[in-house]
Formats: structure tokens, sequence, C-alpha cells
């Protein structure tokens, strides 16, 4: 089989597997504020939906888990991290209390995420 057929064939059973066609009509729109940089990424660890916002070198990430295989949370939910130095959660449908999350996790960063990230898998101390 080829790599191209392959990867289709995979694809299809995935959409069947994670419903992304029902989850097509079903995530709401969300209004993101101006001056935002928003970066879709591949919806890796079982998410259905994946981003990241970054605003002036500061960045939250974001998920959306639609079958509480990342954690539980009763339905469809959001998660950003970092917020206040831990995660947080709202329903798929409350983009408003989301935009307002990841607001809160882009002003309280006083080291850029990605900062932090290199610094804790490579076991260096965290640049003040």
């Amino acid at each position: 089989m080829s790599k191209r057929l392959e990867q289709y064939s995979m694809s299809a059973a995935l959409d069947r597997s994670m419903e992304w066609s029902r989850w097509s009509q079903e995530i709401p729109y969300i209004v993101f504020p101006k001056g935002w940089r928003v970066k879709i990424v591949p919806p890796f660890g079982a998410a259905v939906v994946r981003f990241v916002v970054c605003v002036g070198g500061k960045s939250v990430s974001v998920y959306l888990d639609c079958y509480e295989n990342l954690g539980l949370f009763g339905e469809p939910y959001w998660e950003v991290y970092p917020v206040q130095g831990d995660t947080f959660r709202c329903k798929m449908a409350d983009t408003d209390a989301l935009v307002s999350a990841i607001g809160r996790g882009l002003n309280d960063q006083k080291l850029p995420l990605l900062k932090r990230l290199i610094a804790f898998f490579t076991k260096k101390p965290t640049p003040k």
C-alpha cells in the first residue's frame, strides 16, 4: 500500500472513531481579541482540537477533549494551560470563559511558555 493511501485509510478510520464530521458541526466559533495570534496544531494525544495562542512572546496551549480521554469533566470541554499556574477547564459551548481564561493565562506569565517548557525538558533552571 502506498504511503498516501495508507495515510488516507488511517485518517478515515480516525474520522469515524473521533467523529470529526460531527464535531465540525458542533464546535462553536470563537471570537479572539485583536492582536492574538492563533496557531492550529494537529490534535495529538486524543484531543479533538488543539491550538496555541501567542501574544508578545507569551503563549498558552488549548485543547478540546470531547470524550474525556485526557481528563474528567462530564461533557466536552476546553482545557487551557497555563492559567494561574494550573489548568483551566470550561464547557465546549462557553467560549466567553475560554477566551477569558486564555487572556488570564497570557497576562499571568512572567516568562514565555516556550522558555519554561525548554527549561523543564532540559532540566535547566528556569531563567528569571
